[in-house]
């Protein structure tokens, strides 16, 4: 392909995504295709010789875009929000469109670095961060990434402290809620990893006493002389992904600033990004990560000299002259991949189009969709909230009629909105999840994709309504679902 090729195709494909959105609401939530559809649909080796664009291009519409759940799909409530927008479409075109750019040093191209820095900067100060992130922040791809090297650099201080000590003593506290990504941390690095009991009395949150009952229980198996030397990594959540459940930073926080060996951990991956509103800052307890988080992942980093001290691996080759003064950043020691993605500008093309009162109008705008969903819910006798709604998550259930949810065993309701949830997960025009909040099985309904109207909530409210009399009917029905 030449470059007027190129410009052609181009066109085409802009086209293309631009009809993509204007249908995307006629087409299933979720891909409706079985597994190995795309094995027997294409051939079992790679063309001998070049293939015309033009039919490589109507094969991705033929093939590639039925297998896609469709997650800007506005009556997507799955999972959590990847909200797109065309200026994020477009910045990653023109940072791919310059060819790879490693990023691995300041020097390999000036720009991926200090854009990344500003931007860092502005995300920074619209959320309210302390001024301890500006400029020294650091970025990772994921919230995956941010913890698996937070707990890194927890480890490689925890090392340089006490050279003579096990890292088998090292423990990554986490509770039952915590996203998954803090046991892959403990695996990938050889940590042990206790996941901590949350109770529904405190809304799946962690309390203080629990943290603190666990370290004095995990340390009276070690023997006294190791006691000062600890550096345990409690992993802290605002906002888990199973029902939004907040952790008690300012107990934990305050555990933290007596033990100084601690190394506190917030993941806000999810929730994080609604402190660029002020009215919502109180409750994600910004002003607690800003005095006790050693990290914070929406991918800022206080601890930059640690950080860089655990993952500095600088072969001659890599070496540049701005790099050995100090004088630059190179972005190889943020993280555990030896390139970086010139992300910052995608971030730099949406903060500069939206401004921050478009990030919050944004984030307003989801959060009233989520409180009319659960002002119906509320307002309806077929189904109770589990936890409390936050920000744009609700979590729910199914529940029999007034009269019979007492009599029922917590394995029946369970029973009961497995069926329920069995049938929402065929319907072509949802897409919700599930969970397991201690035992109890409920329903989650997560608001974000940015074109959900109301229309598209009170839809989505009665399509729940739908299947959940044709789940109550055929419960009603199966003599297994009566009263015990």
């Amino acid at each position: 392909m030449d470059i007027e090729q190129f410009r052609r195709a181009g066109y085409h494909a802009i086209d293309h995504i631009c009809d993509y959105y204007y249908t995307l609401q006629n087409k299933p939530v979720a891909s409706q295709v079985e597994p190995g559809y795309l094995r027997k649909a294409l051939p079992p080796a790679a063309p001998q010789t070049g293939e015309d664009f033009k039919q490589i291009a109507e094969d991705y519409q033929k093939f590639i875009i039925p297998g896609l759940m469709h997650w800007q799909h506005p009556s997507f409530f799955a999972y959590f929000p990847t909200a797109s927008t065309f200026e994020a479409i477009l910045g990653d075109l023109y940072a791919n469109g310059i060819g790879p750019n490693p990023g691995f040093n300041w020097s390999v191209s000036p720009a991926c670095t200090e854009l990344e820095a500003v931007v860092m900067d502005w995300a920074a100060q619209i959320l309210g961060l302390d001024k301890t992130f500006y400029n020294s922040s650091e970025g990772w791809r994921s919230a995956s990434d941010s913890v698996l090297v937070a707990v890194a650099t927890a480890r490689s201080r925890y090392i340089s402290r006490n050279p003579e000590v096990l890292t088998e003593s090292l423990v990554l506290y986490t509770t039952t809620q915590t996203h998954s990504l803090g046991k892959k941390a403990g695996l990938v690095l050889g940590l042990n990893v206790r996941a901590l009991e949350v109770t529904s009395e405190d809304n799946y949150a962690l309390r203080g006493e629990t943290l603190q009952r666990a370290l004095t229980e995990d340390r009276s198996c070690w023997p006294a002389s190791f006691h000062s030397q600890y550096d345990d990594i409690p992993l802290a959540t605002v906002g888990t992904t199973s029902s939004g459940a907040i952790d008690r930073l300012g107990e934990l926080g305050e555990i933290v600033a007596k033990q100084p060996s601690l190394w506190l951990h917030v993941d806000a991956a999810w929730a994080g990004v609604s402190l660029v509103c002020p009215e919502y800052r109180e409750l994600c307890l910004l002003d607690d990560i800003n005095q006790y988080a050693d990290s914070f992942c929406t991918n800022f980093h206080k601890a930059r000299g640690n950080l860089t001290n655990a993952l500095d691996v600088t072969p001659e080759f890599l070496r540049s002259k701005h790099g050995d003064e100090g004088t630059v950043i190179d972005y190889r020691n943020w993280h555990l991949g030896l390139g970086r993605r010139f992300r910052s500008l995608k971030l730099w093309f949406v903060l500069r189009s939206f401004g921050v009162e478009g990030f919050r109008r944004y984030i307003r705008q989801t959060v009233k969709h989520s409180d009319t969903f659960v002002s119906l819910i509320r307002e309806s006798s077929q189904f109770k909230l589990v936890t409390p709604p936050c920000l744009a998550l609700s979590v729910f259930r199914l529940e029999p009629p007034a009269s019979e949810p007492e009599t029922l065993s917590l394995a029946q309701m369970n029973t009961l909105n497995m069926s329920f949830y069995a049938r929402l997960s065929t319907r072509p025009d949802i897409a919700l999840t599930r969970t397991d909040l201690n035992g109890t099985i409920c329903i989650r309904m997560a608001v974000g994709a940015e074109r959900t109207s109301e229309e598209h909530i009170r839809r989505a409210f009665e399509v729940l309504c739908e299947e959940a009399n044709v789940t109550l009917e055929l419960w009603e029905k199966d003599a297994g679902g009566q009263k015990p």
